[in-house]
């Protein structure tokens, strides 16, 4: 009887001690060193993709965000957001918002409308996001053709969270931005050039334009 208490008694301490161990090795010192090897070898991606502007965390390289002119009424929920124009625009999305840091950024809501191609809902959305292209970037010496509109910029992405929009939606919005900014057209055409990336490695992907990067640089450009 003896040695079965004792021997009971030397398991649970081995288990005890190799539960400690355990414990130690995998929930405090491996976390501990993968988080210092990411801070140092990936500090930015490790913390979240973050871009600053003015020393201050205005958003993430990986999450869009809206740029909207502030409600008339702010307790007014179903009053409709609209854009303020003086920036470069992001795809459509129910899922941009605000937040503390930057009061154009917050995330509501992720994923795709899950509408087919023939739902009326969703064609409604398309024609009337694309007559509202057509309308807020033609200026007083540039007509959008309707042709030129993109599908990224009547249409939002899958996760309805996509920071870029595509070179030619960018463009189709260079006169309208040059004008409520009081730029040349050439300036901020320079702006969209520098700021486009290209496909992964040459070959995978689209040529890209990530909005919050560039309107930083047009910020930055209006501030000189």
């Amino acid at each position: 009887m003896n040695n079965s208490v004792g021997n009971t008694a030397r398991l649970l301490g081995a288990g005890l001690r190799a539960l400690l161990v355990l414990t130690l090795v995998c929930g405090v010192i491996y976390p501990l060193v993968v988080t210092g090897i990411a801070q140092v070898a990936f500090s930015n991606k490790a913390n979240g993709s973050e871009i600053k502007s003015g020393g201050k965390v205005v958003g993430s390289e990986l999450i869009g965000q809206t740029y909207n002119l502030p409600k008339k009424d702010p307790n007014n929920a179903d009053e409709a957001a609209q854009p303020d124009l003086k920036w470069f625009q992001p795809r459509p999305s129910n899922g941009l918002g605000t937040n503390t840091l930057n009061t154009q950024y917050q995330l509501i809501i992720s994923g795709a409308t899950n509408l087919s191609g023939d739902n009326e809902k969703l064609i409604k959305q398309v024609k009337d996001a694309k007559d509202a292209v057509v309308k807020d970037n033609s200026t007083a010496g540039y007509k959008v053709n309707p042709a030129d509109v993109p599908a990224d910029a009547v249409t939002s992405s899958g996760s309805g969270l996509d920071p870029q929009i595509s070179p030619a939606y960018a463009r189709l919005q260079v006169h309208r931005v040059a004008e409520q900014n009081h730029l040349d057209v050439q300036q901020v055409e320079k702006l969209v050039t520098d700021n486009t990336s290209g496909r992964i490695l040459g070959f995978m992907g689209e040529p890209g334009v990530n909005v919050l990067k560039l309107n930083i640089a047009l910020k930055e450009l209006t501030q000189k």
